[in-house]
């Protein structure tokens, strides 16, 4: 059962099949080879489900706030005055990519609109300056990951709904690794820039008060990520209407840079709708296939395979992230999440490790798929940006970053504290 579910997988995957059409289909074959009862007729029952849940109205509102901010012109300012405020450094464009890519994965939660939006700014000026392109692609590749690391992230939501884990406490673990993961991607230009100087373009002449007079234009997305996880934190609202009050405050803030049209907003709801189309179908798809893999007993001989192995937790620990790391160079990352965390999770868990450090794991290799060939979605994000040369040149300018990926990994499992440290906080407020 399970060598077929494989076999039927890589064979979809290798005809190209998209990916919601992909588990959909799967989901399909196995019904018709193994099912007791015709599954596909809960089709619609589980699509209803899937479009019912709560914490998913977030998805949609969060890609609109990105949109917003894209289509406002208030990304671009963004990215500018991070431009003149780390332009002293060697490389300091590239390290301007990860700073905006940071500051607008706090307002996005997206990873693939984090590494658009920052990308559509930024990719003029990589030949303009002299940068070394594939380290330059390299950064808003690997700068788009923080979307779903630094909260809000639509992936962490998605990994609370799976595993009922509390989507505050994971916001909070997201903080400090989120930070850690971009010293090292800022480490990583600095000894690239150290080991061939070339790469690292001509550095912009920026007074400090051309810097002064920027600051301002740096204050919107930290505003918006106030609002955000400010009201939930203060029990204000939930995670759902916390995106809809970022949906509200981006808006504000495009009408008080006067960029506010109905042109504008027809271009944002129209990018939305697409958008979130996309995911929607892939989660939808997901589920139904995770609906028949469980209703033919493949979670149940998935996860005994896992118990059978008899590993100690650390073995076990290091075979999820082979795991992984070899699914992400195939699957796409929802619905790579969506079809194994309910297989994997409980097994993690029963070993005694805690869901919400199991949950910032699962999501810093969730990044290093959307950066992994062949199927890295980011990859493909800015080499659609770019327009021309190939995808080689993305994928090399990447690898440095998933170094620092994977130095970040043995931190968390060295010290589990970086992620549980900020989650404990909230618990111990009275």
């Amino acid at each position: 059962m399970i060598a077929t579910t494989l076999l039927i997988l890589l064979a979809l995957m290798a005809l190209a099949v998209p990916v919601a059409a992909t588990l959909g289909v799967l989901g399909i074959a196995l019904d018709k080879i193994y099912g007791f009862l015709p599954l596909t007729r809960a089709a619609g029952e589980v699509a209803w489900t899937a479009g019912n849940e709560f914490l998913l109205v977030c998805l949609p509102l969060f890609i609109m706030l990105g949109e917003i901010l894209l289509r406002s012109g208030i990304a671009e300012k963004m990215y500018e005055a991070m431009v003149k405020w780390l332009s002293w450094l060697p490389g300091g464009l590239m390290h301007a990519n990860i700073g905006a890519c940071a500051l607008f994965a706090a307002t996005s939660g997206s990873s693939v609109a984090t590494a658009a939006t920052v990308g559509t700014v930024a990719l003029p000026q990589a030949k303009r300056h002299g940068y070394n392109e594939r380290l330059f692609l390299g950064t808003l590749a690997a700068g788009g990951t923080l979307g779903i690391l630094i909260p809000p992230s639509l992936n962490m939501i998605v990994y609370c709904v799976l595993t009922n884990t509390s989507v505050p406490k994971l916001y909070l673990a997201g903080i400090i690794p989120g930070l850690i993961l971009v010293a090292l991607f800022v480490g990583a230009v600095l000894v690239a820039c150290r080991v061939a100087p070339r790469w690292g373009g001509k550095r912009l002449q920026v007074t400090w008060a051309e810097r002064i007079a920027c600051l301002p234009d740096l204050l919107p997305p930290l505003g918006i990520f106030l609002v955000v996880v400010g009201s939930i934190y203060a029990g204000v609202a939930t995670a759902t209407e916390a995106s809809a009050l970022g949906v509200v405050a981006a808006l504000m803030l495009a009408a008080w840079t006067r960029h506010l049209n109905w042109a504008m907003l027809l271009d944002a709801l129209e990018g939305t709708m697409k958008s979130t189309a996309m995911v929607m179908l892939i989660i939808i798809a997901a589920m139904f296939l995770n609906f028949v893999i469980t209703s033919i007993g493949l979670t149940d001989k998935l996860t005994g395979v896992l118990k059978g192995l008899d590993l100690a937790p650390g073995t076990m620990l290091l075979a999820v992230i082979v795991f992984y790391l070899v699914l992400g160079c195939f699957m796409e990352t929802m619905s790579m999440m969506i079809t194994t965390i309910p297989i994997v999770a409980p097994v993690m868990f029963a070993l005694g490790f805690d869901p919400i450090w199991f949950g910032i794991v699962v999501i810093v290799l969730v990044e290093a798929a959307l950066i992994t060939p062949p199927v890295g979605l980011n990859l493909f994000v800015v080499q659609n940006l770019r327009k021309s040369g190939s995808l080689n040149d993305v994928i090399a300018g990447v690898t440095p970053f998933l170094v620092g990926m994977g130095m970040l990994l043995f931190l968390l499992a060295e010290f589990p504290e970086l992620a549980l440290w900020l989650p404990a906080q909230l618990d111990a407020r009275p």
